[in-house]
């Protein structure tokens, strides 16, 4: 069984209504990511997480949503009670 510690959630920041990301290549960086087509969120291994999030802060865009969603993907929450 996955600690929740070694793990992390990202998710579409529905609150982001940016769209130069997604159109200079964030949704070819998501859909490589997700395990289903079409998936709003996905939760993978720690160090993964972070590397995929330097790699779409570096597609134009990334910093253009409003203050209470800067980013057009955001890191969410894992409870301890999770089945992962």
């Amino acid at each position: 069984m996955v600690s929740v510690s070694e793990v992390m959630r990202l998710a579409i920041g529905i609150d982001n209504p940016g769209r130069e990301w997604w159109a200079q290549g964030g949704r070819e960086l998501w859909d490589g990511l997700q395990e289903e087509e079409g998936a709003s969120a996905v939760v993978v291994e720690l160090h993964l997480g972070r590397s995929w999030l330097q790699e779409a802060a570096r597609i134009p865009g990334w910093d253009d949503g409003p203050g209470h969603a800067p980013h057009p993907i955001c890191e969410k929450t894992i409870n301890d009670d999770e089945e992962l």
